[in-house]
């Protein structure tokens, strides 16, 4: 494999797949507001100004903010990072919440003023706070993604600044392709991915089973072990709708995420997780598949964007069918019918926000992803002119993309709409 092309996909992997305790919308207004805390020269906080896309306000809404006893929503995630946030931990900021912390964050949303306005921005990501008090003031400003801060202005003199990346790490994703991800995964020198994906293994599988025996929101995962039993198509699904159960409902588990969402994180592994369990393969052709799974997800998302009307999840459930496929033996051809086949069936769910009801679009997400991987198997595909798909698996891709991107556009500004009026 081209040697370039090989370091930029490991460079990828190592700026997408990082950990993140909570749903990322929240957490990084929390990290936001704990950077902006950080360097505010005042004593007491006598307001905080909120300014964020709408994406953001449908992602923050319903969610609940770990660590605050099931607050959820804007002023949860300011105050959070404010009071208990821990900058350089960076998605994990809220991480290690002490008790008393806990009571403080409700204290300050009762005490101080929030004021939360939409921003007119050009991007899809964009947060904007400013901590103001005692004739002081800082604004921090995060755009384009979860970690991407841009800007820190203390007391009207700017202190950082950075231009706006499109991608984390500003890496460019133009060389992702299927046949390059199949030929990375094959050849791929497992010591530069391991403990990447040993990470990964380990804290998608670890909030899946607290999701699974705990009480999260409407225990998705549990419903559907208790309802259709134990085979590992099943599994698959409730595994990773329980990873999302838990996720979504206030567990301070971290996750390990894809294209900047937990929920894509653990739809993109844990079926394959599953899959190789059950198959009883070797760790060295769950690594390779997980590499399938992961940077057929970051492909399918660059296209989309990271936040949109289109859910994420259907991108992450067609990665791990790509990555299942590649557990029983398929290369190029039977991986690409596989991922259009399952773009075929379920584009165009809409993303309404981060809540628990994102576990039951996941457990769809998988089913279509397997079954557009079992329909190859026996015989059966859907071909060019069939809706969006197109005469290749690449050119399908860009179809989702224009779909969830131009096409949804309005549908997404009609969600922010409505959702605000509830």
């Amino acid at each position: 494999m081209d040697s370039v092309i090989y370091k930029t996909y490991i460079d990828i992997l190592h700026s997408e797949l990082i950990p993140a305790m909570g749903c990322t919308e929240p957490i990084a207004i929390a990290l936001t507001a704990a950077t902006a805390k950080s360097h505010f020269k005042g004593g007491r906080i006598e307001s905080v100004d909120v300014a964020v896309s709408g994406n953001i306000i449908k992602n923050v809404k319903s969610v609940m903010v770990p660590g605050t006893g099931g607050l959820r929503g804007i002023p949860a995630a300011t105050a959070a990072g404010i009071v208990a946030g821990h900058p350089e931990r960076e998605l994990e900021v809220l991480e290690g919440m002490t008790d008393s912390e806990k009571a403080a964050i409700a204290e300050f949303i009762n005490n101080v003023p929030i004021n939360i306005t939409e921003s007119v921005s050009e991007f899809i990501l964009d947060i904007g706070i400013t901590v103001n008090g005692d004739s002081h003031s800082t604004y921090v400003r995060t755009a384009q993604h979860h970690t991407g801060l841009c800007l820190i202005v203390v007391d009207g003199v700017t202190v950082f600044s950075k231009e706006i990346e499109q991608n984390a790490g500003d890496i460019d994703h133009s060389a992702l392709s299927i046949e390059n991800i199949i030929e990375f995964a094959d050849c791929a020198d497992i010591d530069d991915v391991k403990e990447l994906l040993d990470r990964q293994i380990t804290y998608n599988t670890a909030i899946a089973e607290e999701g699974l025996k705990g009480r999260y929101g409407a225990a998705i995962g549990r419903t559907l072990l208790m309802s259709y039993g134990d085979t590992v198509h099943n599994r698959a699904k409730a595994w990773s709708a329980a990873g999302s159960d838990a996720r979504m409902n206030g567990c301070e588990m971290p996750v390990i995420i894809n294209s900047g969402s937990g929920n894509q994180g653990i739809t993109a592994s844990l079926p394959v997780i599953v899959y190789a369990k059950e198959m009883r393969v070797s760790s060295d052709k769950l690594y390779r598949a997980l590499l399938v799974s992961n940077l057929t997800t970051i492909h399918l998302k660059t296209g989309i964007g990271c936040l949109s009307a289109y859910c994420g999840a259907i991108s992450a459930g067609c990665g791990a069918a790509a990555g299942v496929m590649y557990l029983h033996g398929g290369g190029y051809e039977e991986i690409s019918h596989t991922v259009v086949n399952a773009l075929a069936i379920n584009s165009g769910v809409v993303c309404d926000g981060a809540k628990a009801s994102c576990a039951a679009k996941i457990a769809s997400a998988v089913e279509s992803g397997l079954l557009g991987m079992q329909m190859y198997m026996h015989g059966k595909e859907f071909y060019s002119g069939d809706g969006i798909v197109a005469g290749s698996v690449e050119a399908t891709i860009k179809n989702v993309g224009k779909l969830a991107q131009n096409g949804m556009a309005e549908t997404d500004r009609e969600i922010i709409r409505i959702m605000l009026k509830n």
